[in-house]
């Protein structure tokens, strides 16, 4: 607060020097304004006092920066545009109006003022790190350059040794990626962003014992989350500690948060240590995770498809299919259907029709397949015609 008392004292100051036409900012009624964030208020005083066509480069910077504050972007765009038109080599200006563009949404717009900033000064680190920003592609070749450009300025700085590095990591240059890290962490041994980053890195480069250190020292540090949990399992794992690989894979679980990876790893350890049956358990769990949960309803349709178009033995080998994986009741409607109208095989049919009551249909959704079924059922079970097979 004295800092901003402070700055606005000294702004007021200036205004007195430079106000045009005889016009005098009330420093006291401007201090208010900034005190309270009544920044839309301050922007429309200043226009009042300035003029809404002032050149002064002093007046538009103070205008522009309280359209700014005000998040009056057009206003404040229009101003610092003013400005850098008198003053190319405005580092303020050029700035600014890459802000403003980026939170108007035009990126390449903001690269462009960035760019002229790099002309300007070719050792600004944070325009480097700001043009990094606007790349969305961890892995782009202009991406990691400007992240390159801004590590050489500043190795130590966690945020653009974090992007770096993860930008390696994704191109295999995990030597690369553990020396960036390495260096930044020097500096902020403590920083967790870092640490979680170094441990796939570690496990890439084949370097376990130093996975399970950085692993134990977030724990300690108390971040326990499953991507350092799982991260640890398999450095246990690829370290033949397969019980202690187990006992953190075992804790995500816990945590309700596995994964097919994690019950893939979970299922080798056990293969190792010869519990063949938990081993059994946890692959399968590993091949339901990884699959998607809409399968047994692709099957389905697909083999009304084939019914719609006269593929029958086609439609029967889907309807099956879709039984592989999770299943809602639905297709044993349509294998009764299938076999009752289709097939000629009436016990099939029966059967089936049967399964379909037994997976307990919506009552009030499905009331009048249900009372199909169940006439279908009687039907069969009255009037018993030969089956073919």
């Amino acid at each position: 607060m004295k800092k901003l008392i402070y700055l606005i004292f000294a702004l007021c100051a200036s205004f007195s020097a430079f106000a045009q036409n005889n016009t005098t900012v009330d420093k006291e009624k401007l201090i208010e304004f900034y005190q309270s964030q009544r920044y839309t208020e301050a922007a429309a005083y200043l226009q009042t006092v300035y003029g809404a066509e002032t050149n002064d480069p002093k007046e538009l910077a103070q205008i522009a920066y309280t359209n700014l504050m005000a998040g009056n972007l057009s206003v404040a765009e229009k101003s610092y545009s003013k400005l850098y038109t008198q003053q190319p080599t405005s580092l303020t200006a050029l700035f600014n109006l890459a802000a403003i563009s980026v939170r108007r949404g035009d990126d390449l717009k903001a690269m462009s003022f960035y760019k002229e900033i790099i002309k300007i000064d070719s050792m600004n680190f944070n325009v480097y790190k700001q043009m990094a920003s606007l790349i969305l592609d961890p892995i782009s070749p202009e991406k990691i350059g400007y992240l390159e450009k801004a590590n050489r300025i500043n190795p130590i700085h966690p945020d653009v040794a974090f992007d770096l590095a993860a930008g390696y990591s994704g191109l295999e240059k995990n030597d690369s990626a553990y020396y960036v890290i390495d260096v930044a962490l020097i500096a902020d041994t403590a920083n967790l962003s870092l640490l979680k980053a170094k441990m796939p890195v570690c496990i890439d480069l084949l370097k376990m014992d130093e996975t399970i250190k950085t692993g134990m020292k977030l724990l300690a540090y108390g971040d326990s989350s499953s991507y350092v949990l799982n991260n640890l399992g398999k450095a246990y794992y690829l370290t033949k500690e397969y019980q202690k690989a187990i006992d953190m894979y075992l804790a995500i679980e816990r945590a309700q948060q596995p994964t097919e990876s994690t019950f893939y790893y979970t299922s080798l350890c056990y293969r190792e240590l010869s519990d063949y049956k938990k081993a059994e358990d946890y692959m399968k769990l590993s091949i339901k995770e990884g699959l998607s949960p809409y399968l047994s309803n692709y099957y389905q349709i697909l083999g009304e498809i084939y019914e719609k178009t006269g593929m029958i033995k086609s439609a029967n080998t889907s309807y099956h299919k879709s039984l592989d994986f999770q299943n809602t009741g639905g297709v044993y409607y349509n294998l009764g259907l299938l076999n009752d109208f289709k097939m000629d095989n009436k016990k099939a049919a029966l059967t089936y029709y049967n399964l379909y009551l037994a997976s307990k249909p919506d009552p009030q959704k499905r009331k009048e397949v249900i009372e199909y079924v169940k006439m279908r059922i009687a039907d069969l079970k009255k009037k018993p015609e030969k089956s073919t097979k």
